[in-house]
């Protein structure tokens, strides 16, 4: 029986991967992994991570069948590795893990992008009514948010 949390990073490439690595401290003190969509830039990733399918809002039937895969896919990790701890950055593709952790009752912790000043991104509307601790980079979104928590920025 492990002792140790497990943390499940997951973003979408970009800025989002960005910040979600800019939590070192958090990474290196507990067992964690990274669930990340497959690209150039996530390929090159060095740490622990699952690399899945994305999905793109463009085409609605397209939408659903990459949605139904990634979701099936990330099921699949969730289950392999049973995380404690939840923590994202955002966008669309996390949704699922997200959704994941908190039916299976396990920790979820969104961290609104840096880039949202005024308002919240749609995964972030979404996820917030399912996060454990929701927290904005910016003062302003607590008007948008109440019941999110001022944290400063993560960079």
């Amino acid at each position: 029986m492990r002792k140790e949390k497990k943390i499940c990073f997951i973003s979408s490439s970009g800025g989002h991967l960005e910040q979600i690595k800019q939590l070192k401290m958090v990474s290196e003190k507990y067992d964690h992994y990274y669930v990340l969509p497959r690209n150039a830039s996530t390929e090159k990733f060095k740490e622990k991570k699952y690399l899945v399918g994305d999905f793109y809002r463009k085409n609605r039937i397209q939408f659903l069948f990459r949605f139904a895969i990634t979701a099936f896919q990330q099921l699949g990790i969730f289950i392999k590795e049973r995380p404690d701890v939840v923590i994202t950055t955002g966008a669309g593709v996390v949704i699922p893990t997200c959704l994941y952790a908190h039916f299976f009752g396990k920790k979820l912790i969104y961290i609104e992008s840096f880039a949202r000043m005024k308002s919240l991104n749609k995964t972030a509307e979404l996820l917030n009514k399912y996060s454990d601790l929701f927290i904005v980079q910016w003062k302003e979104l607590q008007k948008i948010a109440p019941n999110a928590v001022y944290g400063g920025w993560i960079y």
